[in-house]
């Protein structure tokens, strides 16, 4: 099925003959499955669409000695994968006894994600979703930029310029949050530009499309897997100081990255105001922090349990003394007992070895 984009909404699809068509063999295969049970709706009740809040889940098997196999589900699309051929080979053999399914083979597209498999590496991207939202606004013969968001131009939830339609702002933020599930590089643009959802201007759309622009330009961007020994946990974080106009709030952002690829990253406003650029650092090491503790957990009910403790990179060297030194406790009195977190874990050795220049 090739499509320019997909539709919102119920009434899009029904006008496309091959979307119709989907839609009945999806159908088809739930009741023929028993997914769901088709029903109709009770007296003064309200559908609440396909958002369904068991969609999705996670399955994790251990077999002995060491050998584990990860299965996803997303309604009735289905990847695993295992260290063992053997427990691939019965699972897929019992799945296909007891249900209607279809052998894909090795994984090359999921939910718009683009994953290019060979032996010792695993290359995902968005390459195909990325032109179909050039396409959808029209961006596609846009000239590419080299950076995401120009360094002085400052936004404000009253911005100067008029107002433009909320739902294709909404529906072109929204857009570029799905890609960022494989591009790390944009999740500060996007997650500034979410926070004029409700309030949206020209100023706001022309910085969101200079995003589409300066995706343009990195169209073959994406996230590099290598097959190695070294699959040390590490940090690193920045942050921007009291860049929010109205607040004053600072922006934080980190990236794990696991061996050669990142695994997990994010960029959020600060939930309060700092004082300096080494407060707002040590928020967002702090911040890093909890992260590494929660990835480290999972890592070891996954069997990769972490060898060496993880260390946080972070440039300012304020920030670094205050997590190592409790002598500049007249320096950090103010700020919130619960940041002070790091500085226990990195005394303590527990999970965060050291916070480090870059």
């Amino acid at each position: 099925m090739v499509a320019d984009c997909e539709p919102l909404n119920f009434e899009e699809a029904s006008r496309e003959n091959n979307w119709k068509k989907a839609m009945d063999e999806e159908i088809h295969a739930i009741e023929k499955n028993d997914t769901w049970e088709l029903t109709d709706l009770p007296t003064n009740k309200k559908p609440i669409g396909v958002k369904c809040p068991f969609e999705h889940a996670l399955y994790i098997k251990f077999v002995e000695p060491g050998d584990i196999m990860i299965m996803c589900l997303y309604v009735d699309d289905l990847i695993f994968t295992s260290n063992d051929s053997k427990i691939i080979a019965e699972f897929k053999e019992a799945m296909i006894n007891h249900f209607e399914m279809t052998d894909m083979g090795l994984m090359s597209y999921f939910l718009r994600i683009e994953v290019l498999q060979k032996d010792d590496e695993i290359f995902i991207s968005h390459r195909k979703y990325v032109n179909d939202i050039l396409k959808k606004f029209q961006m596609e013969h846009s000239k590419p930029v080299s950076t995401l968001v120009e360094e002085k131009f400052k936004l404000q939830r009253e911005d100067k310029g008029r107002a433009v339609n909320p739902t294709y702002y909404k529906n072109l933020i929204g857009s570029l949050r799905y890609l960022t599930a494989t591009r790390p590089d944009i999740v500060f643009g996007v997650s500034l530009l979410s926070r004029f959802m409700e309030e949206s201007c020209t100023n706001h759309l022309q910085a969101a499309k200079r995003i589409l622009r300066y995706i343009i330009g990195t169209l073959n961007n994406g996230i590099y897997y290598e097959n190695t020994n070294e699959v040390n946990l590490v940090d690193y974080t920045d942050s921007d100081w009291a860049r929010d106009i109205e607040t004053r709030k600072s922006t934080l952002g980190f990236v794990f990255h696991l061996g050669s690829g990142a695994i997990s990253w994010s960029s959020k406003k600060q939930p309060v105001v700092t004082l300096s650029t080494a407060e707002a650092e040590y928020i967002a090491a702090a911040s890093c922090s909890t992260q590494a503790v929660w990835l480290r957990r999972i890592l070891e009910e996954l069997n990769e349990k972490q060898s060496t403790l993880t260390t946080i990179f972070c440039y300012n060297k304020s920030t670094i003394a205050l997590c190592e030194n409790s002598v500049l406790h007249g320096r950090s009195k103010h700020i919130d007992i619960r940041v002070h977190k790091i500085r226990e874990l990195v005394n303590e050795k527990k999970g965060c070895d050291r916070v480090l220049s870059n």
